[in-house]
């Protein structure tokens, strides 16, 4: 088991740069499906996540080789339509191959999607919206097995809830069908911007993403994309935040500040300085925070991946904090590992009542999924002692070389392997 070791107490300060999105280039890999031959992405983080979609991709059919951040993929003229289980299990994106192999190949069987464990996230909008288009399912011993047997043809597809998967699923399905499909309520989020973009430079032809309403006519055929993944705005912001809980100064590189509107302007009400650039962010962090509130919210509101990092710096605030969490309503397993190292922090329903302490203890917690593991290590770099990071392998999934950046920022950090 792989553990990560911090000793708190040092004030962070330097710079970091961040690499391409976890939520967009998982996608991007599940574009490619669209088309046979060479495709090449740059910008592509080194994390779990990405290997096991290209196994994923793999065992459908494709190949794939990197070369440092550059991706290349190759996907044949014939594909195998299924995810199976032992991967799907792994990654709850793996399900969006369902609507670009119906596209592709008019069929798919795709286990039941697992990750992070965040309770109920039901995969029924992506499933109505990919019916609307044409398909049908049958789920049979824990597989679901899609076909389209007339060809997905372009309708109105309304959302009940503005999710990105279902934005996604329906997005891939969409752009081969016959016709022009119309999304409402789409998802608005960055990383689906990045990957119409993506799409487009495929040859398809998208009106409105990164808005409510997204216009898709459908194309014949595809072909192969050359793109470079957007930032990561949530290894951004944790990184900032790593700054902000140690009264540090530190500068993010090679970002998108606006993509982090919310997030800084909340950072700023906790009593942080914040310069911005074109692709930088420079963060100067408070002896002591002070308490916000805020609620977690699809884009451009503050984003549910960056709400227990951001629990951990309000943990040592001043006054009391009170977060309400409105997209996954078990995203709170966190909470028990942060009150081991003397937090005060208790649940009421779906919102978080933070009563801010003046110091941390360290002390052995878990990484139970990958933010709630950075956010450990981030309480971690303000604690007094030694704070032991059990699972390090969940925070692998989404952030590439983060204790050797942590480190670099100052941190007295270390990764080591220990008996189960």
């Amino acid at each position: 088991m792989e553990q990560i070791v911090v000793t708190g107490g040092r004030a962070l300060g330097g710079s970091v740069q961040v690499c391409g999105a976890k939520n967009a280039v998982l996608k991007h890999l599940v574009a490619m499906l669209l088309a046979p031959g060479e495709h090449r992405l740059d910008n592509v983080p080194g994390i779990a996540d990405v290997d096991i979609m290209c196994r994923v991709l793999e065992h459908i059919g494709a190949s794939a080789r990197r070369d440092g951040s550059r991706l290349t993929v190759h996907i044949p003229d014939d594909l195998r339509p299924e995810a199976p289980i032992e991967l799907v299990r792994k990654m709850r994106a793996s399900i969006l191959v369902l609507g670009a192999l119906l596209a592709r190949a008019g069929e798919a069987r795709v286990a039941l999607p697992g990750g992070d464990d965040f309770g109920s996230r039901p995969i029924d909008m992506h499933l109505d919206g990919l019916e609307a288009l044409g398909a049908t399912f049958e789920l049979r011993h824990g597989v679901l097995h899609a076909a389209a047997p007339g060809g997905l043809r372009g309708t109105e597809v309304t959302l009940e809830f503005p999710s990105v998967g279902a934005t996604e699923n329906v997005l891939f399905g969409a752009v081969m069908a016959q016709g022009t499909t119309v999304i409402s309520n789409a998802a608005r989020e960055p990383e689906i911007a990045d990957l119409a973009a993506a799409l487009s430079s495929m040859g398809a032809r998208i009106d409105g993403a990164g808005t409510s309403t997204m216009q898709i006519h459908g194309v014949g055929e595809m072909a192969p994309m050359d793109h470079r993944v957007v930032p990561d705005r949530l290894e951004a912001g944790t990184y900032l935040i790593a700054g902000a809980i140690t009264g540090g100064e530190v500068t993010v590189e090679r970002c998108v500040p606006s993509h982090l509107r919310m997030e800084l302007r909340k950072l700023e009400e906790a009593g942080c300085e914040i310069e911005t650039g074109d692709d930088w962010v420079r963060l100067a962090g408070p002896e002591r925070p002070q308490a916000v509130g805020f609620s977690t919210l699809p884009y451009p509101g503050f984003h549910t991946d960056m709400h227990p990092q951001m629990v951990a710096l309000l943990s040592v605030a001043e006054g009391t904090s009170v977060i309400t969490e409105n997209i996954y309503e078990a995203r709170f397993r966190y909470v028990g590992e942060l009150n081991r190292l003397g937090a005060d922090v208790t649940l009421e329903g779906q919102h978080v009542l933070i009563r801010g302490v003046e110091a941390l203890s360290g002390c052995p917690v878990d990484a139970c999924d990958i933010r709630a593991g950075a956010a450990m290590v981030l309480a971690g770099l303000r604690a007094e002692g030694y704070t032991e990071v059990a699972n390090a392998n969940h925070i692998d999934r989404g952030y590439q070389r983060f204790v050797p950046n942590l480190e670099a920022l100052g941190a007295d950090i270390r990764r080591e392997t220990v008996e189960a």
